[in-house]
């Protein structure tokens, strides 16, 4: 019984893009591993862009020096 647990940041992810990555990933354990698609879990966790750090800062603070063209 595959769990895929896909962690992304909440920038305006749309249902359908969730949607398409939940199709798309449960496709490749079928196909790779050969499991039932049936009993493939899969969950999107987004996560908050200042609980997201990366080369020591926050995603927030990357995005908005990003915004503010600096």
């Amino acid at each position: 019984m595959p769990y895929i647990l896909i962690q992304i940041t909440k920038e305006n992810v749309t249902t359908a893009q969730k949607q398409q990555l939940i199709q798309e990933a449960t496709d490749l354990v079928v196909r790779v591993l050969h499991k039932d698609p049936a009993t493939t879990f899969v969950v999107i966790d987004e996560v908050d862009t200042d609980n997201w750090g990366v080369a020591g800062e926050s995603v927030s603070t990357i995005r908005n020096r990003q915004r503010i063209g600096k």
